[in-house]
């Protein structure tokens, strides 16, 4: 498994990745999601997309952020911190243990910190979404109660050789 910047060559197939269709309440497109990476580019904050890649073939999708937004929904935590800002395995690709690989990834890179230091990686979710919170709880994220907008918050703590997922969680 692999991560991989967003290209001409490559931008449409994982643009026509999607999540099921009862996860759609709760997952930004991926067009969304790289609108927003523009803005917060082209504003002067961190925005960090890639595709998720498995054996050649795009499965999913992740964005990082770091500090903050400068948004009012910015969770105290934010600031000088990671956040997965967003994630996500194609619905065709689910329930094959790749998003626990990817997650794992993804905390990997935030620990060797790429644009900073930071304490955190943070993400947020829609309480009802039960399925991200327990990914999130087995990789050690736990609730802070913070909310991004009305979503919760979970952290975990980043160390300074790797972000100190579970052992058991890969």
């Amino acid at each position: 498994m692999e991560f991989r910047k967003i290209t001409y060559d490559n931008v449409d197939e994982l643009l026509a990745l999607s999540v099921q269709e009862s996860q759609k309440s709760f997952v930004a497109s991926n067009k969304d999601s790289l609108v927003d990476a523009y803005i917060a580019l082209s504003t002067g904050h961190v925005a960090q997309p890639f595709g998720i890649y498995q054996k050649g073939q795009p499965v999913g999708f992740v964005m990082f952020g770091y500090h903050t937004l400068g948004d009012t929904d910015d969770p105290e935590i934010a600031s000088g911190n990671y956040c997965l800002w967003r994630f996500m395995i194609d619905k065709d690709c689910q329930g094959r243990g790749l998003g626990k690989r990817a997650l794992a990834m993804a905390l990997d890179y935030v620990g060797n910190l790429p644009f900073g230091p930071a304490e955190y990686c943070w993400t947020s979710y829609e309480p009802e979404n039960l399925r991200a919170k327990r990914l999130y709880t087995q990789a050690g994220f736990q609730e802070n109660g913070q909310y991004c907008g009305e979503e919760l918050v979970a952290a975990v703590q980043l160390s300074s050789k790797s972000a100190g997922f579970p052992a058991h969680f890969e």
